[in-house]
C-alpha cells in the first residue's frame, strides 16, 4: 500500500494486494494489484435526483415501485398515525364546557378541521417532510441538514468534523448560488449557531419526553396499563416491519370503523356539520366563550398528537409513503370521525364527557370497544420508533453516549431499534402512568410537549427555506407569522396548565438535556485537548526512535482529522515501546445514498487479520 498526494493535493491509496491463501490468479491478481483510492472522492457525493421524480431507497440506490410505497404506506399505519388516529378518543371528551350549544360545537370543529388542515396537512405533509437528511426525519436531521450548508464553528457543544471536500455536500442545487442572507449571519455569529445547536438539543430531548409521554396517555386503567406497556416495550425487539404487520391491520380496521361510523352519525344527527369549514365559526365560539373557550384550547390540541411522528418516524420509512397514507386514509377518517361526534353532540350534548363511545351505535359498541382498546396500545408506538431514529441521529452527531443500535431489516436501513432507550422509555412510562393513576394531567403534558416540538420545528423549518431551499424572505417570513401565531395561542393556553402536570415534560427534557450536554461537553474537551497537544513530525519521530518496536498493529481513535494525537505520547511513555503499524482512525458517518467506490475488504466474521499476510481488496 503506497501513499501519495495527487495532482491536486489529495491524498492517494495505492494498493497491491492478493489472497492471503494464494487463491488469487489471473484475472482476479490483476484486477486487485494497482487499485488507487481518493479521500476527496470518496466523500463526494453525487447529486440527488428530486424525490418527486426518483424515490432512492436507503442503502443502493433502488427506486421504489408503486407496490413497494403502497407496502410502506400500510406498515406506516401501525407505526406513525397510531396517535393521531386515535385522538377522535380523547378531544371532545377532554373538552369541559358547561351550556355548549350547536354554535359552540360547530366552533370546536371549526377549530380542530382547520388545526389538523393547517398543522398536519400543509405543515407537515407538504412542507416539514421535504427537509429530510438523506431519508431521515427530527430535528436533528434538519439541523445535520443545516451544517451540511452552513460553515458551524467556534465553541460549540457539538463537535466540528467539517473537512474542505465537505463543500461537495451541497446536494439541493446543481447552481452554485450566492449564500443567503441569513446563511452569511449565521456563518459570521457564532452565538446564532450556538442558539439554533441548543434549540435542536432541546427539540429532540422535548421529542424524547413526548415518546415517555405518548404510551401513559393512550390507556386509564393503571394496572393494565402497566402490564400492556411491559408487553410493548418487550415487543419492540422484533423491528419496525414486524411490528407494523402486526400493527398495521388494526390500525386499517380503525380507521375504516371510525370512518363509517362518523358519516353515520352526520347522516343521522345532523347533516350540515361539515359547514364547521367555514372559519367563521372560530370568531362564534371565541366571541360567546371568551376566556373559557380559550382555555379549552388545550385539549384541542389533542388532536394533532402525533403529527409530529410523521417527520421523527421518515427513517422507517418513505417521504412518499407517509404523505399517501396520511392523504389517502388517516386525514379523511379524522374528519369524518370528528364531524360525526360533533354531528351528535349538537343533538346530545349532555354526553360530552362520554363523546366518543356514546356516539357509537348500540350493535356496535362493544365490537368497537376491543377494536378501540387495540389501537389505543398500538397509539403508543408512533413515538417509541422514532425515538430509536433520533438517538441513532444524535450518536451519528456526536451528541449522545454510545448506545447499542441494531438494524432490524435488510431492505430499509433507517428500520433500527436500541434497547437501552427501549427500557429506559418504558421505565419512564411506567413512573408516569403509575404517578398520576391516569388522570387528566397526563393529558395536559402531553400537549406541552407536542406544542413545545411543533414550535421549534417551525422556527428550524424557517432557516432551512431561507438558507438551504432560497425561499424569498417574505414567504419564509410568512410561514414563520402564521404557524407561530397558530402555535403560540395554544401555546398560550397550554402553559396555563403547567401545575396539573403541564411540567412533566420538561422535566423530562431536563433529564435527557443533562446527558446530552454532559456528553458533548466532554466531546468537546477532549477535541479541544487533542488539537492543543497534537505531536509534530520532530517529536513522533523521537518517540519512535527511542521506543522498541513491537510486531502487530496498534489503532488509535481520534477525532482528529490530520495530525498524530496525544494518546500516542502517553502509550509510548507508559509501555517503551510501539507497534510495527500504527493505524490512526477518525470515524464519520456518511450519507446513506454515499457511494464511494472505496474497495473493502472481504472475510469470514470469525477470522483474524495476521500481520505478515497478504488480503484480497475487492
Amino acid at each position: 500500500m503506497e501513499r501519495r498526494p495527487d495532482e491536486n493535493g489529495d491524498v492517494v491509496l495505492e494498493i497491491n494486494s492478493s489472497a492471503g491463501n494464494g487463491d488469487t490468479n489471473g484475472a482476479d491478481a490483476g484486477a486487485a494489484r494497482g487499485r488507487s483510492m481518493s479521500f476527496s472522492q470518496a466523500y463526494k457525493m453525487r447529486h440527488r435526483t428530486p424525490q418527486a421524480r426518483r424515490l432512492f431507497c436507503k442503502l443502493d440506490m433502488q427506486v421504489f415501485t408503486a407496490w413497494q410505497t403502497a407496502v410502506l404506506s400500510f406498515q406506516s399505519l401501525g407505526i406513525v398515525y397510531g396517535d393521531l388516529g386515535t385522538s377522535p378518543l380523547y378531544v371532545f371528551p377532554s373538552v369541559v364546557l358547561p351550556g355548549a350549544d350547536e354554535r359552540d360545537f360547530l366552533g370546536i370543529l371549526s377549530i380542530i378541521l382547520w388545526t389538523l388542515t393547517l398543522m398536519s396537512l400543509v405543515k407537515y405533509v407538504l412542507v416539514v417532510l421535504r427537509a429530510d437528511d438523506h431519508g431521515e426525519g427530527g430535528t436533528f436531521a434538519i439541523y445535520s441538514l443545516l451544517r451540511q450548508h452552513v460553515n458551524f464553528k467556534g465553541s460549540m457543544p457539538v463537535q466540528l468534523t467539517r473537512l474542505p471536500s465537505d463543500l461537495h455536500l451541497r446536494f439541493h442545487s446543481k447552481k452554485k448560488r450566492e449564500p443567503s442572507w441569513m446563511q452569511r449571519l449565521l456563518e459570521r455569529s457564532t452565538t446564532l449557531q450556538s442558539c439554533v445547536t441548543y434549540t435542536v438539543l432541546l427539540g429532540t430531548c422535548m421529542i424524547m419526553g413526548d415518546g415517555a409521554l405518548t404510551p401513559a396517555i393512550s390507556e386509564h386503567v393503571v394496572m393494565l396499563t402497566v402490564v400492556i406497556l411491559l408487553l410493548l416495550f418487550l415487543f419492540q425487539q422484533l423491528g419496525t416491519s414486524r411490528v407494523s404487520f402486526s400493527f398495521s391491520p388494526i390500525m386499517l380496521v380503525w380507521f375504516a370503523s371510525i370512518s363509517m361510523i362518523g358519516l353515520y352519525n352526520i347522516i343521522k344527527y345532523y347533516p350540515p356539520v361539515l359547514k364547521a369549514a367555514s372559519p367563521h365559526y372560530i370568531y362564534y365560539y371565541f366571541a360567546r366563550n371568551g376566556a373559557a373557550g380559550w382555555e379549552q384550547l388545550g385539549a384541542i390540541i389533542l388532536c394533532i398528537t402525533g403529527a409530529e411522528a410523521m417527520f421523527a418516524d421518515l427513517g422507517h420509512f418513505n417521504k412518499t409513503s407517509i404523505q399517501a397514507a396520511f392523504s389517502t386514509v388517516v386525514y379523511p377518517s379524522l374528519i369524518l370521525a370528528y364531524s360525526g361526534q360533533a354531528a351528535y353532540l349538537i343533538k346530545n350534548p349532555a354526553d360530552l364527557s362520554t363523546a366518543f363511545y356514546s356516539s357509537i351505535p348500540g350493535p356496535l359498541f362493544w365490537p368497537m370497544f376491543v377494536v378501540s382498546t387495540l389501537a389505543a396500545i398500538v397509539a403508543s408506538q408512533s413515538l417509541i420508533s422514532a425515538s430509536f431514529s433520533i438517538i441513532r441521529q444524535s450518536i451519528n452527531l456526536g451528541c449522545f453516549p454510545r448506545a447499542t443500535v441494531r438494524h432490524t431489516s435488510d431492505k430499509y436501513e433507517g428500520q433500527v431499534y436500541c434497547p437501552e432507550v427501549n427500557y429506559l422509555l418504558m421505565v419512564l412510562c411506567i413512573l408516569i402512568t403509575v404517578g398520576f393513576q391516569g388522570g387528566p394531567e397526563i393529558g395536559h403534558a402531553f400537549g406541552v410537549a407536542v406544542i413545545w416540538v411543533m414550535l421549534i420545528t417551525t422556527a428550524l423549518m424557517t432557516v432551512v427555506m431561507v438558507v438551504i431551499w432560497k425561499v424569498h424572505a417574505l414567504y419564509a417570513a410568512a410561514f414563520f407569522a402564521v404557524y407561530l401565531v397558530i402555535e403560540g395561542v395554544y401555546m398560550s393556553s397550554l402553559m396555563n396548565k403547567m401545575a396539573q402536570g403541564g411540567w412533566v415534560p420538561f422535566a423530562i427534557t431536563a433529564f435527557f438535556l443533562v446527558i446530552t450536554l454532559s456528553w458533548t461537553y466532554g466531546r468537546k474537551k477532549k477535541s479541544e485537548y487533542e488539537a492543543g497537544h497534537m505531536i509534530t513530525g520532530d517529536e513522533l519521530a523521537g518517540i519512535v526512535a527511542r521506543s522498541a518496536r513491537m510486531p502487530g498493529v496498534c489503532f488509535f481513535f481520534t477525532d482528529l482529522m490530520n495530525g498524530v494525537p496525544p494518546i500516542v505520547r502517553h502509550y509510548a511513555e507508559h509501555t517503551g515501546c510501539l507497534r510495527e503499524l500504527l493505524v490512526f482512525v477518525t470515524i464519520r458517518t456518511l450519507p446513506k445514498n454515499f457511494n464511494s467506490g472505496v474497495a473493502t475488504l472481504k472475510m469470514d466474521y470469525n477470522k483474524t487479520l495476521q500481520v505478515g499476510n497478504r488480503y484480497k481488496i475487492e
